[in-house]
């Protein structure tokens, strides 16, 4: 069965409340479909902003399929629970080709971040037939091989803004690559953690330093996978100052929300 989104059931607290990883904030959410040159058709899910305007907007690529990355690897899953209610960001995730998760199984197969240019094109076209504004990429392991070899050349180029990169391994990207986003001079932000299992702080500081506008920043205590509230709680601050014109604020964002909320249960 296809999860919906819009089966969260929303109550009131009388009280603020800590937003735990389970926490999701008010947002208009739903279903999408996401249709590729190539004939494939991915799914995956919208969230944006109940109301007011939004900041900016997230094309999430997810880690490998092949080792458990979906469109519900945690951090993308928190960003969609908080960001529209707390940055007033819409978060698109989907599922590459061949991917399943709760939302249900894209149609295809892996092909090793080849084919898989087809579906960073078309979630791009998507975001821009939605009219969703001021749109990034964000690519998390196998993700940023996507934003990396595709993000700075077009079709995608001029549709957005930059990206922002969680744990980039560098194994399919390549200098080439990097070289084209250094000519594109679009902002690019690598967050790298401190015990990542394929690129750490000091040797991405060389690798990317071929970009000269990448912000490489190394995170202490994190690994590649991001696990726990702090490390994800400190990913989701980056992107919304790399990505908003407000940011995430002095104190980064709210840890408590005092409004209707509803708790995921998977």
């Amino acid at each position: 069965m296809t999860f919906d989104p819009s089966s969260y059931v929303f109550s009131q607290p009388s009280e603020a409340a800590a937003i735990r990883a389970s926490t999701v904030l008010p947002a208009r959410r739903e279903n999408i479909e996401i249709h590729t040159e190539d004939g494939r058709t991915l799914v995956g899910e919208l969230a944006v902003p109940e109301s007011g305007e939004i900041t900016a907007t997230l094309i999430t690529l997810h880690p490998l399929p092949t080792h458990g990355g979906f469109m519900d690897s945690h951090v993308y899953r928190k960003a969609s629970y908080r960001l529209p209610a707390l940055a007033g960001v819409a978060v698109l995730r989907f599922n590459t080709r061949g991917t399943s998760s709760l939302r249900g199984t894209s149609e295809g197969a892996f092909e090793e971040g080849i084919g898989e240019r087809y579906d960073v094109e078309a979630a791009v076209r998507f975001a821009v037939e939605r009219g969703l504004p001021n749109r990034w990429l964000v690519g998390w392991s196998f993700g940023t091989e996507l934003a990396l070899m595709y993000g700075a050349v077009e079709p995608v180029a001029s549709q957005v803004e930059g990206a922002v990169l969680l744990s980039p391994p560098l194994h399919r990207a390549t200098d080439v690559h990097l070289k084209q986003w250094a000519a594109s001079g679009k902002p690019l932000t690598v967050l790298v953690p401190e015990h990542d299992d394929y690129l750490r702080p000091a040797a991405a500081a060389e690798r990317f330093g071929v970009v000269p506008q990448a912000r490489v920043v190394g995170v202490d205590g994190a690994k590649h996978l991001w696990v726990g509230e702090k490390h994800a709680a400190r990913v989701l601050n980056e992107i919304v100052d790399d990505v908003t014109h407000d940011g995430s604020g002095a104190a980064g964002l709210p840890q408590e929300w005092n409004g209707p909320v509803a708790t995921a249960t998977a």
